[in-house]
């Protein structure tokens, strides 16, 4: 299946994808793709300010699991007023990392931000998205890893 205006230069994702943030030392970490959200947003706790602009936080990588932490550090890039789906406006501090997605590796900026009640560790905002990736809100997991149960019904269903 091809989507209608998407060029060779633009990989196809679904509306859920496994991504990695190797300077952070998160090898796997499921991502909603949320073309509503202009910049990604990473869950994060425990968020310190250090010396020459630097922060250092804390993340739990996997959904529905508070035990298995990574510790991360990276450059405060930037300050954001955030409004968030529930419609509370928040300053969000935002840095600036490696993101792996398939086969294509680039920086990506991210909102730092308590996710820890939310479906997802993080959400990938069109910033990220903007000239790589177009997305097919029919399918999960395009680029490797679990398929979901609906997707595999429906397969099954339409052979």
């Amino acid at each position: 299946m091809t989507l209608q205006g998407a060029s060779d230069a633009v990989a196809v994702i679904g509306w859920r994808e496994w991504v990695e943030l190797p300077a952070l030392g998160v090898s796997r970490l499921k991502a909603k793709i949320d073309t509503g959200a202009r910049t990604s947003a990473l869950h994060a706790f425990a968020v310190e300010r250090l010396g020459g602009g630097q922060l250092r936080f804390s993340i739990h990588p996997h959904q529905r699991d508070d035990e298995a932490t990574v510790h991360g550090e990276g450059e405060l890039i930037d300050e954001r007023l955030v409004r968030s789906s529930n419609g509370i406006v928040e300053l969000r501090p935002v840095i600036r990392t490696l993101l792996v997605l398939g086969s294509q590796r680039f920086e990506a900026e991210f909102t730092l931000c308590n996710r820890a009640l939310l479906g997802f560790r993080m959400l990938l905002g069109r910033e990220a998205l903007r000239g790589r990736f177009v997305v097919d809100p029919d399918c999960s997991y395009r680029c490797g890893g679990r398929r979901s149960r609906f997707a595999r019904t429906r397969t099954q269903g339409l052979a």
